[in-house]
């Protein structure tokens, strides 16, 4: 298949062949969209009234704060946080219902910025994606080599696979998704024994051989949850 803007970024985050890809194309998505918002898009109207009406979910202010530029999120939670207070404790619609306040408040708490431009990413990755598996061999490779398929999107890829592809591809891409966690998982159990194990006192000492365990809780939590 021949390589194009669209193929490119799949084919940036497949190559590596280490982790789940999929987390590398939503982490690639996230990084971008926080470096934009805390750029120069925190002066554009149109995003800022985006921002104020959705706000952002945890994990994205943490990442926000953690940017150099914190009068950027600061400005951005001004309008944000004026905006909740007028909307939701001022202005009383004519004709609002019952719980219109608790609904309010519950479509804030659901919703952010920057999960939303993931999302909207993540649905053109995976069309994307798909149309790759689907035409070329040599991508199917590369999809068959990746280190593994964490649970999460394990889940994701498969309940996509029967509407993106013909019965024989799915099949045959379900099959290889199911490989890659199997064989992951496997070698997670393992990991994590071993660590355990490293506990007794008999295995104690300076030539203790932690082999591949140090960091199998850390592995072991993204494989289970992407992050």
């Amino acid at each position: 298949m021949r390589e194009s803007i669209l193929t490119i970024p799949i084919n940036e985050v497949f190559e590596p062949k280490c982790g789940c890809p999929i987390c590398s194309m939503r982490d690639t998505l996230e990084q971008r969209c926080v470096e934009y918002i805390m750029g120069a898009a925190m002066m554009e109207p149109d995003v800022r009234i985006e921002t104020n009406a959705q706000g952002f979910c945890h994990t994205h202010f943490e990442q926000m704060k953690k940017c150099k530029n914190r009068l950027s999120l600061a400005l951005m939670l001004s309008t944000h946080l004026k905006k909740l207070e007028f909307d939701t404790f001022e202005h009383k619609p004519l004709f609002a219902g019952k719980n219109a306040k608790q609904r309010k408040i519950s479509q804030i708490n659901e919703s952010c910025f920057v999960c939303s431009k993931i999302d909207w990413g993540m649905e053109r990755f995976m069309v994307t994606l798909f149309e790759m598996y689907s035409k070329d061999s040599s991508f199917r490779t590369l999809f068959s080599q990746q280190e593994y398929i964490c649970l999460p999107h394990f889940q994701l890829l498969c309940s996509l696979s029967a509407e993106k592809l013909d019965r024989p591809t799915a099949k045959q891409f379900e099959k290889e998704c199911e490989t890659l966690v199997r064989n992951y998982l496997h070698t997670l159990c393992e990991d994590v024994a071993h660590y355990c194990d490293m506990y007794d006192y008999r295995n104690t000492g300076k030539d203790a051989d932690w082999g591949n365990s140090k960091d199998s809780i850390e592995r072991a939590i993204k494989f289970l949850t992407t992050r």
